[in-house]
């Protein structure tokens, strides 16, 4: 009866051990299986062997309850009897102290397995016991795994993974006095990369000559991040230095917290250490700041340098910032504010130029110089003596959208009024002309401007030379600044530049402001006939609209 008491017990430990699983279901638990007898070493991590189990204390109250899968380190306190939920199976423990061991030899139950390579976990005390083991991890039998074996008690390992970190337990049957015992010893078994540093360690934070922002009278925190690479004997260095004279070897350590050390991956630690400035003075933004990380392989450094960042007061700052903004677009109106002016009058108001009824349509302003009168082409409207049939010939042979090569040898002041007048049908207003002699200039230059729709200046050097006809010009400025149903149109010439070169005696203000920003058409002599045509083109849509005169197709031949 004794010896199968004792078989029996020999065949179903791994059974029983293996039951209590991830998911607390019970297997391979197949009767009511009593007086199982479990002996663990001090000081070593256990777990029950089932779901639920609650020490039995003297006269019969339960005492303790342990959930099956978490593990413990046991104590004296531990050893006794225990009884198993559901089921109702008891089982004996018994906590040894180490010194009771028949091994002498010192024995570790902690071991290292490097990752990627072949490794084995030795049993505790295997030499003074059966080599005939069960290996678990938790409740799990590791050995069924393909990488894994067993050698004469040993677990094999074929190749390391970083997986295999765990608590790992190998059981011995152990018969005394006809009682057999299950022998549980436990293993921590830790997967590292390596045994040695294979690189140095990295800086990842500050960069090196980093400049960070700090202000007077106020702490800052030098902080250094650092990624070492695992080594078995881990000994991180991390220190911040103060650099005086910019030479590396006058360097003074600095005030430091306790650095912070974290295993951030399978094969780094990250390590953190803050170097503390109570109060940042002008004299700390003269000196640079090292920190400098080391390990077995080689050391790194990183430099930081202070600076200070002006700040405008926020409640201050704003308000004065804006102020300057509105005072100096301010000053820039007021500087520019003629020629904001006459942009605006001369090229977005004109809703009421062509609707109002005046005398003439256009007021032309030009100076005839007698070289243009005698070269030019030989024509002058200022002459009464030359036939009509010249001007009649000139008329019949002239298409300014269409202008020959000879034509365009005439003189604008000649070309321009007979175009207008003659062929486009405009009112045209000439002084030398339609006012009538006697009368003072002044008050017939703003009279004709008053009766226009339009003034055109033909501008040359003659032109800026001449008082009178600078003082039309003037005259039709300020009638645009004060009365937007006129146009104003200047025309350049080939005798004079836009570079307006001051000329004797020199320009108005309001006339050398207003040349700048008034519309404007050039116009050169001896062009080709298409750069001709397009000044033509611009000047036709450039007119206010007008009644077209009829011209009878006999009065043109």
């Amino acid at each position: 009866m004794q010896t199968g008491y004792v078989v029996l017990f020999l065949i179903i430990p791994t059974v029983l051990v293996g039951c209590c699983v991830g998911n607390h279901k019970i297997r391979g638990l197949q009767q009511n299986i009593t007086h199982q007898h479990y002996r663990v070493v001090k000081g070593e991590i256990f777990m029950m062997p089932c779901k639920m189990c609650s020490k039995i204390e003297e006269e019969g109250n339960k005492g303790v309850s342990y959930d099956c899968g978490s593990q413990y380190l046991t104590e004296a306190k531990h050893s006794g009897n225990y009884t198993c939920h559901p089921g109702g199976s008891k089982f004996h423990l018994q906590v040894l102290e180490k010194t009771s061991l028949q091994c002498p030899e010192p024995e570790d139950s902690s071991i290292m397995l490097v990752a990627s390579k072949r490794g084995k976990i030795p049993c505790p005390g295997l030499n003074c016991y059966s080599t005939d083991v069960s290996w678990y991890k938790g409740n799990n039998t590791p050995w069924r795994s393909r990488l894994c074996s067993m050698e004469n008690g040993e677990l094999i390992f074929a190749k390391v993974s970083y997986h295999d970190t765990g608590v790992y337990f190998c059981d011995r049957l152990i018969t005394e006095q006809g009682v057999t015992w299950t022998f549980r010893r436990a293993v921590n078994v830790t997967s590292i990369p390596r045994e040695n540093a294979t690189y140095p360690p990295r800086i990842a934070h500050p960069a090196d000559n980093m400049t960070e922002v700090v202000q007077l009278g106020q702490p800052h925190n030098l902080t250094c991040e650092v990624y070492f690479p695992f080594e078995i004997k881990f000994l991180p260095e991390v220190q911040w230095y103060v650099n005086y004279s910019g030479s590396m070897e006058n360097m003074t350590l600095l005030h430091m917290q306790s650095q912070q050390q974290n295993r951030v991956s399978f094969e780094e630690y990250v390590v953190i250490q803050t170097a503390i400035i109570n109060e940042v003075t002008p004299l700390h933004l003269n000196h640079r700041y090292t920190c400098i990380a080391r390990n077995t392989v080689n050391t790194i450094s990183a430099t930081v340098k202070l600076k200070t960042e002006v700040k405008w007061p926020s409640l201050v700052g704003y308000p004065i910032a804006s102020l300057l903004l509105v005072a100096g677009l301010g000053i820039i109106l007021r500087v520019k504010w003629l020629e904001v002016q006459v942009i605006y009058k001369s090229h977005f108001q004109r809703g009421k130029l062509d609707g109002d009824e005046k005398e003439f349509d256009v007021f032309l302003s030009y100076v005839l110089s007698p070289p243009s009168a005698e070269v030019e082409g030989g024509l002058t409207l200022s002459s009464p003596s030359r036939p009509d049939s010249d001007v009649k010939e000139c008329l019949s042979s002239l298409d300014p959208l269409n202008t020959e090569e000879g034509n365009t040898q005439r003189a604008l002041e000649v070309l321009l009024p007979q175009v207008l007048e003659d062929r486009w049908g405009y009112r045209l207003c000439l002084l030398e002309r339609d006012v009538l002699p006697g009368g003072a200039y002044t008050n017939d230059v703003v009279h004709a401007i008053q009766r226009s729709k339009m003034l055109i200046c033909l501008l040359s050097d003659d032109y800026l030379s001449n008082s009178n006809a600078v003082f039309v010009l003037e005259s039709g400025v300020q009638a645009l600044l004060h009365n937007s149903a006129l146009k104003l149109l200047l025309i350049w010439t080939n005798r004079t530049s836009k570079s307006l070169v001051q000329p004797d005696p020199p320009l108005p203000s309001v006339v050398q402001r207003a040349l700048k920003v008034l519309p404007s058409l050039d116009w050169t002599s001896g062009k080709p006939a298409s750069a001709t045509s397009n000044f033509w083109r611009s000047l036709k849509k450039a007119m206010p609209n007008h009644r077209v005169k009829l011209v009878s197709l006999m009065q043109n031949q």
